[in-house]
């Protein structure tokens, strides 16, 4: 059965109300938690680390993927898995050792997960994609919420589509970067089965509704 999953990112949330926010997810028809982690060396902004990923892990009732956007992963990973990550992504521009750091996460019962930037060519994932269980195309250059969608990424969804069938891999597809009510549909039609959203969900009315409506 295709997968149409809504990932709100925590990121986008009211950070004087978190736990509010949580409870929103919780409620609402959203499918997973999207937690962004941001270095301010891999990508220009600094977002939070474990102590936050604590507090989400505290009250949250789904599944919560945690997408690395930092040097040296390999350095982290457990600290993430151990403080509630279900699913960690690592970026393949960050992983002089890619393989090593997705049988890392492995080994510590979470799922492993690899991002491409929009610039990242689909076919450099040919000799780990049997490997990983998502593969998450940044459809923004990542650092920022709130950019705008780059187009291109409908071609990356064919190709990666393309390369999952080829290897019999099990790997969702994940967007991550300017979805919004739009694009959702033509998105999951190209072959997404994640959809990360921040500004979309969080900057909406009635937060809950828009969630009801991208999964629509």
């Amino acid at each position: 059965m295709k997968n149409k999953l809504i990932a709100p990112s925590v990121l986008s949330a009211d950070f004087g109300n978190l736990q509010r926010d949580i409870e929103m997810i919780n409620n609402s028809e959203a499918d997973w938690f999207h937690v962004d982690v941001m270095d301010g060396r891999f990508v220009p902004n600094i977002s939070f680390g474990f102590p936050v990923l604590k507090a989400i892990k505290k009250h949250a009732k789904k599944f919560i993927d945690v997408h690395l956007m930092i040097v040296e992963p390999e350095k982290y990973v457990e600290e993430f898995v151990k403080e509630g990550a279900d699913l960690v992504t690592v970026h393949y521009e960050a992983c002089t050792h890619l393989h090593r750091v997705i049988h890392q996460i492995k080994d510590l019962g979470a799922k492993a997960g690899v991002v491409l930037n929009p610039a990242t060519p689909v076919s450099l994932l040919e000799d780990i994609i049997a490997d990983v269980d998502l593969v998450l195309l940044m459809s923004v250059n990542p650092g920022f919420g709130g950019q705008k969608f780059i187009e291109n990424t409908y071609k990356k969804i064919h190709q990666t589509k393309a390369l999952i069938e080829k290897y019999n891999s099990n790997a969702l597809i994940e967007i991550d970067g300017g979805v919004n009510q739009h694009n959702a549909a033509k998105l999951f039609e190209a072959g997404a089965d994640v959809l990360v959203a921040g500004n979309a969900v969080f900057s909406a009315e009635n937060p809950a509704t828009m969630i009801e409506e991208l999964k629509k």
